[in-house]
Formats: C-alpha cells, sequence, structure tokens
C-alpha cells in the first residue's frame, strides 16, 4: 500500500505544490490538506509547508498554530504522528509548541535566498534516516525570519541530547543560535528546518542536486517498514 503524505495548505503558503511534487517523486503519495479542516484523511505522515501563512502577520506562525487543522496534528504528533515543518512549518511547529525555541527576523534585517549549505547533525529521525550523521549538503534557503532562538537551558539540552538535526556551514545567513537551521522533538518524529528540501529533489531545478530528496525518501521507508 502506497504511503500517504499530507501536505497543509493555508492562506499564503507558496510552496504547498512543491512539495506535494516532491512527496510524488519520492514515491509517496500527496495528501492535499486545507487549514479550517480538522480532518487529516488518515494520513500517515504530514508536511507543513513553506510561505507566508495569513501574510506573517503578528508574528511568523503565530496566527497558523492556531488553524483548526493545527488541532488535530498537535494531538496525533504528540502520539506519534511523522511531521516534517519547513521554513514557515517550522515557525509554526515553534508556535504551537511542537518543536522548543521561536524565530525572529534575520539579524541582518533582509531577506534571503541563497543556496545553503550544511550539515546533517541528526541522521536518527523520522525524516533524516537516509543521510549519515555528518554529511554535508546544499539544499535551498529562503526567509525573512529564519534566526532560531531559545534560552540557553533550551540549547544545551538539544545540543546534549542531539537533537539539532542541521547545522549552517561556512555562514550563519540569518544569525540562528549555535547555527542551527534545524531541530528535532525528543521523539524524532517532528522535525523543522529554515531551508528548503522540496526545492532539491531534481537535478533539473533548484540547485541542481538531489540532497533534499532523503527528506521525503526518508520518512516513505519509516512507514514502510513500521
Amino acid at each position: 500500500m502506497t504511503a500517504r503524505i499530507g501536505v497543509v495548505t493555508f492562506p499564503g503558503s507558496l510552496d504547498d505544490r512543491d512539495t506535494q511534487r516532491a512527496i510524488r517523486v519520492a514515491g509517496a503519495e500527496p495528501v492535499a490538506l486545507w487549514h479550517k479542516d480538522k480532518d487529516l484523511k488518515q494520513v500517515d505522515a504530514v508536511v507543513l509547508c513553506g510561505g507566508f501563512s495569513y501574510g506573517d502577520y503578528l508574528r511568523a506562525g503565530a496566527i497558523a498554530r492556531f488553524s483548526p487543522v493545527m488541532d488535530t496534528v498537535i494531538d496525533q504528533a504528540k502520539a506519534g504522528l511523522p511531521v516534517l515543518g519547513i521554513c514557515n512549518g517550522f515557525q509554526i511547529l515553534t508556535e504551537a509548541h511542537l518543536l522548543p525555541g521561536g524565530m525572529l527576523g534575520n539579524d541582518h534585517l533582509h531577506f534571503i535566498c541563497r543556496d545553503q549549505k550544511l550539515r546533517v547533525e541528526n541522521a536518527g529521525t523520522s525524516w533524516t534516516s537516509d543521510y549519515t550523521a555528518g554529511q554535508e549538503i546544499h539544499i535551498p534557503l529562503k526567509n525573512m525570519d529564519g534566526r532560531y532562538v531559545a534560552d540557553r537551558r533550551t540549547l544545551d539540552e538539544l545540543e546534549a541530547e542531539g537533537r539539532v538535526a542541521f547545522r549552517y556551514l561556512d555562514m550563519n545567513p540569518n544569525g540562528s543560535l549555535n547555527d542551527i537551521a534545524g531541530i528535532t522533538n525528543a521523539a524524532g518524529n517532528v522535525v523543522g528546518l529554515m531551508p528548503h528540501p522540496e526545492h532539491a529533489v531534481e537535478s533539473l531545478i533548484g540547485t541542481g542536486r538531489t540532497d533534499g530528496l532523503p527528506f521525503f525518501t526518508s520518512i516513505l521507508k519509516k512507514l514502510v517498514n513500521a
């Protein structure tokens, strides 16, 4: 049976179709989910895609966190449902307290769009098992509010527990503390990152690499072998 991965569309989402395509390229079935619906249509995993949900009014991800669909996502994520938050999706995950810390505006106060070098720090999550720890990859990055922040105790816990999933290399594009590009929850089923793996799944587009494809093959293998 084909794994079914839901992709939530909020008002202002930009990358829902790209994410659906990445899921299809990996061999799974993408399922469109609407922000007003609490029904997740019996999907096996969920992706919160990038964009500017609700125009980023109030604070990036702060309004989307209260969408009806998020009530179900939060409950099921706590019960083990794999959830990936990309860029705005990462912001929503922090606002929903499924991941610790928060996001502030880039320290240089400008929108940034570039191919970003990352190091895989944790290859043991539901979304990263097709990588190897220490692997260096290139993933497109585009954000205005991408600066990851947390108090010192939270940062120390993330580092000590191996929950930093990805770290920026060569340059820190937004001032994120500890060069953090992505993190995971303790169970490894919820992962958030600022770069956009869905834009790096085919060699003809994006970076010209397929460094983002393992996100989607990882979860597919996880679900097939579950």
